[in-house]
């Protein structure tokens, strides 16, 4: 994949515009904390690590056009810049991470020197999560066997991740290592990441992937066409329980059902250990037309009421194993992922 879906170019950040994928190859630069704050909730950039990258230096971006001198004040103008970022996309951990991370960084008394250490810290978030990303990737491809085919739901690949991908990832690994692999991806809808993104991302790195609507998952899953299904996640609780794109509990209990492995790959980065179990995720409502209407056009009755929670808890007894890219964690339960921290 040639285009960088997220680049820092000194005093803006460039972005992928997610968006207009897969019709439209366009490069957004954002120049202040607005722009990238609508950026993350218009999902123009989207997915928990990539989220996360974006508001760190969404964070760095608001610094730099600080004009006081005063350091408490400097601070209270941050501390706002933050809030209004954190109430873009409640879900993904990797947001309230990177906030967190970006205000333990603007400590000592120089302001300039803040600004720096700001900028630092956000290079530092991306160049981080571009590692772990890279060893989960390795790490998952040895659940993947030769010949095996992977059904994978919404996008959890670069343009997620603003590094390697974590389930395309790990996919994109088994087929480097020399294994013959193929995809399904569901479409993923209201917002359809996995006809838009999905299918690009595979596409372009040359592995056969074929599309399918959401609720074909069962008949294929059924028909013993699928060996093991692939997803990323937007938090996970200390248990193990995840939140992922809505859609996934289904494909969780379907995998089950049949027997089939059910993995989930992230980053430690995704990993909220303050939340025991997934019932305490807070899971984002978007607004009902992404659901009445399809890129713009209605598709339901006029003034039809519609739901649209964008995630979903999958219990970790439906989790056969979470790949991070500290290790590989199959006994999942009560604090089972604190190790890891």
């Amino acid at each position: 994949m040639e285009l960088n879906p997220i680049e820092w170019l000194g005093n803006k950040l460039r972005i992928l515009d997610q968006s207009k994928l897969p019709w439209e190859e366009t490069l957004l630069d954002l120049t202040n904390c607005h722009d990238v704050a609508l950026a993350i909730k218009e999902m123009k950039v989207r997915g928990a690590p990539a989220i996360g990258i974006a508001c760190a230096y969404g964070i760095a971006l608001a610094a730099q056009s600080i004009t006081t001198t005063n350091r408490d004040e400097f601070l209270a103008q941050l501390n706002e810049i933050t809030g209004t970022l954190g109430g873009t996309r409640p879900t993904a951990v990797n947001l309230f991470m990177a906030i967190s991370r970006m205000r333990s960084a603007a400590i000592g008394d120089n302001i300039p020197e803040i600004k720096t250490a700001l900028i630092a810290e956000a290079k530092r978030i991306q160049q981080e999560e571009i590692a772990a990303t890279r060893r989960l990737s390795q790490l998952g491809a040895e659940l993947i066997h030769d010949g095996f085919t992977i059904l994978t739901h919404c996008n959890a690949g670069r343009l997620a991740t603003g590094g390697y991908g974590t389930a395309l990832g790990v996919i994109k690994t088994a087929k480097e290592q020399g294994k013959k692999i193929s995809v399904f991806a569901t479409e993923t809808r209201p917002l359809l990441q996995g006809a838009r993104l999905t299918t690009w991302e595979l596409m372009r790195e040359g592995i056969s992937v074929t599309l399918i609507t959401d609720s074909m998952a069962g008949y294929f899953i059924r028909q013993k066409t699928i060996d093991c299904v692939v997803v990323g996640a937007d938090r996970i609780a200390a248990n193990g329980d995840v939140a992922n794109k809505i859609g996934t509990y289904t494909l969780a209990v379907l995998a089950k059902e049949n027997d089939i492995p059910f993995y989930v790959a992230a980053p430690t980065s995704t990993i909220d250990l303050s939340l025991s179990s997934g019932d305490k995720i807070p899971i984002e409502e978007r607004d009902p037309e992404e659901v009445t209407h399809l890129q713009g056009i209605p598709i339901a009755a006029q003034g039809v009421k519609a739901a649209n929670p964008a995630f979903d808890v999958t219990p970790h007894e439906y989790v056969s194993a979470i790949v991070t890219e500290k290790a590989i964690v199959t006994r999942l339960g009560s604090d089972s992922l604190s190790a890891l921290s």
